[in-house]
């Protein structure tokens, strides 16, 4: 089969298409035809030589963990879906491929409204931010400040936080992703300077509760405005625990992405995808993920 594979660790020209041998589904698992998988910071940690918990470290490696496309074989034990079927799902590895094996567990059906490339790259980023915001536990009337609300995480926490009663979202984003944001139902505050005085500004009552996907600035002024116990941070890993700060303690499971597939395609919740590039230009996905950070999802559509 394709793939787009890497056989050193290294920057995104490392990334490159090769032939590698196509995958059997086993039991209890499902092997899926891609049509479309999502890029995203994870994938570019792995391919610059971090090794996630449980992978082992044998090359070459095959990054991508969020994908959609068409059952074609299905595992002995696995109830429930028939080959045909039309799923999204995901796994640790392996999605930038023309054929992904996955637990029958990992997908769920695919809104037949839901365009492929919005499928590929739909899983991880509203899921971090259904994790990340039910952990903190937002309620009807809280006041929710979102950073980097115009990317992928921020795009979904922005929306569900509304769904879920928040009375006023704001959102950081840059000049350019202020309408877009504003479309969302966010308010948005740009970074920089006097941002500390620009959010109290906008939240006289006080901010309730933190999604950060910037870090930095971002978060030393959420430690101004709220307790690090209502923060959860998406990036500052290292320092979440020294500054008493939350991160993601959910994991992603397919009854959570069926719950916000549900939401989609009943039109409560939107996820743009900014560009779509072919598997064998994931370099040039990744070069764009690496270096700008705005409106929508970055996604390989294998065919």
């Amino acid at each position: 089969m394709k793939a787009a594979a890497f056989f050193e660790f290294g920057g995104p020209e490392v990334l490159r298409a090769a032939e590698l041998p196509t995958p059997e589904a086993g039991e209890g698992q499902v092997r899926v035809r891609v049509r479309a998988a999502g890029v995203q910071p994870f994938d570019l940690a792995i391919r610059e030589g971090w090794t996630p918990p449980g992978v082992s470290g044998e090359l070459p490696r095959v990054p991508g963990n969020e994908f959609a496309g068409v059952v074609d074989q299905v595992g002995e034990g696995v109830g429930g879906i028939s080959v045909g079927a039309e799923v999204l799902g995901f796994d640790l590895l392996n999605c930038y491929a023309e054929y992904v094996v996955v637990s029958a567990e990992n997908v769920t059906p695919k809104p037949a409204n839901m365009p492929w490339e919005v499928a590929g790259g739909f899983t991880a980023g509203t899921q971090t931010a259904h994790i990340a915001l039910r952990q903190l536990g937002v309620k009807e009337g809280d006041t929710v400040l979102v950073h980097a609300a115009a990317g992928g995480v921020g795009t979904a926490a922005v929306q569900l936080a509304r769904l879920w009663g928040a009375a006023t979202v704001i959102g950081t984003a840059r000049e350019e992703n202020h309408d877009y944001l504003r479309a969302l139902g966010a308010t948005p505050v740009t970074y920089g300077e006097g941002l500390l005085e620009r959010v109290r500004a906008l939240a006289p009552g006080g901010v309730d509760l933190v999604v950060d996907g910037a870090g930095g600035e971002a978060l030393d002024v959420s430690l101004e405005l709220v307790k690090g116990d209502r923060i959860v941070t998406l990036v500052e890993h290292d320092r979440a625990a020294e500054l008493g700060v939350q991160r993601t303690r959910g994991v992603r499971e397919a009854s959570r992405l069926a719950e916000l597939a549900a939401l989609y395609a009943k039109g409560d919740l939107v996820f743009p995808v900014r560009r779509t590039y072919p598997l064998e230009r994931a370099a040039d996905a990744h070069r764009e993920v690496a270096g700008r950070h705005g409106q929508g999802k970055v996604v390989l559509v294998t065919d």
